[in-house]
């Protein structure tokens, strides 16, 4: 008997050895994917401080980088699991420490009147790209969270309600990709008519932020009216971003109600934005009184989320095939951009 149960030790031994590798494997797969994203980040972020890259950014840069990675040679299968973490769950950990961004109580004190502008241009600008969509018979989902990204803050609102219109990481990363490129370019033309403009440099920051994509274009944008000019810009862009939370849940609730959700799936409650609103509130009311530890705090985090929303591009724009997106891009881009150019034109006219 004991003999037996000796001759079966090696078998034993043998299987716990194949139980040990078949669990390791999937670990090693999901760290091998994480740090790919993070080696594509790190290269983002390097291409960013190129002359010329530098004005379109590190969220550019890296998912320029990842498609180009995928078309040349193909999307890294052995290690998916680590990349779509990265794609999924380190996304919304991003927007949730987008948050410390957020100033609720200078909004809220300071900004009560600009968030009418906000509201207005956030309305005007997916409803106007969601209606050139559809004479332009453009794809819907990429048009609509274009259009979301237009009016609210550019990459930060697609990354937040791409799971709730459960919309494809190809077509999100896209989607960030476009809103990056050209947002970049109206940044860059703002500055150039500042000078020729009859504007001062209160009203000329003002429409910078209730205009442009994203926080980072305000900045650039506004940056040469003055320190008055940049203030009030980057207060109308964060008006803009606190309204993001409200367009979510009216995202749901609207999707809820017509009951367009693929394959009967259900739409999950976005609880990164419950985290968002919590580090808005932390960042406003516990760090900013302390106002030496709330600059160093916030700019850690700041870099820290910049950082780890391009890991996210980096696994989205991974997903990217460029056959596809010559023909599936081409009209929402177009109506994106007449969106721009016209909440442009309109938000000028009404200051």
């Amino acid at each position: 008997m004991a003999a037996h149960i000796k001759e079966n030790l090696p078998i034993d031994r043998s299987s716990a050895a194949v139980k040990t590798d078949a669990t390791a494997s999937p670990r090693s797969h999901w760290i091998g994917g994480v740090a790919f994203t993070f080696l594509l980040a790190l290269l983002g972020f390097g291409l960013s401080n190129i002359p010329g890259f530098d004005r379109v950014g590190p969220l550019a840069c890296a998912i320029l980088i990842a498609v180009a990675y995928r078309q040349l040679w193909g999307y890294p299968e052995a290690i998916r699991p680590g990349i779509q973490f990265s794609a999924k769950r380190l996304l919304r950990l991003a927007i949730i420490l987008y948050g410390l961004k957020l100033n609720i109580d200078v909004v809220l004190h300071q900004g009560l009147g600009l968030l009418v502008y906000d509201a207005g241009a956030i309305a005007f600008a997916i409803l106007l790209t969601v209606l050139l969509a559809k004479w332009l018979k453009a794809d819907p989902s990429l048009s609509l969270m274009l259009g979301i990204g237009t009016g609210v803050c550019g990459a930060a609102a697609i990354a937040a309600v791409s799971p709730i219109l459960q919309a494809k990481e190809e077509d999100t990363a896209i989607s960030v990709g476009i809103i990056a490129l050209v947002g970049t370019v109206f940044s860059i033309l703002y500055t150039v008519l500042r000078p020729y403009l009859p504007l001062f440099p209160v009203e000329y920051g003002m429409w910078s932020g209730i205009s442009l994509h994203e926080i980072a274009h305000v900045a650039l944008a506004a940056a040469p009216a003055g320190q008055d000019g940049l203030a009030i810009g980057l207060l109308a862009k964060l008006g803009r971003v606190l309204l993001l939370v409200p367009l979510c849940f009216l995202l749901m609730y609207r999707r809820k109600r017509t009951g367009n959700v693929q394959d009967g799936a259900k739409i999950e409650f976005p609880w990164f934005l419950l985290g968002f609103l919590a580090m808005s509130v932390l960042g406003s009311y516990v760090l900013g009184p302390h106002i030496s530890v709330s600059e160093r705090f916030q700019n850690g985090v700041s870099q820290v989320t910049t950082f780890v929303l391009t890991m996210a591009m980096v696994g989205l724009g991974l997903n990217v095939n460029l056959r596809a997106l010559c023909t599936k891009a081409a009209r929402p881009l177009i109506a994106m951009s007449i969106t721009s150019v016209l909440l442009s034109v309109l938000s000028y006219w009404l200051l």
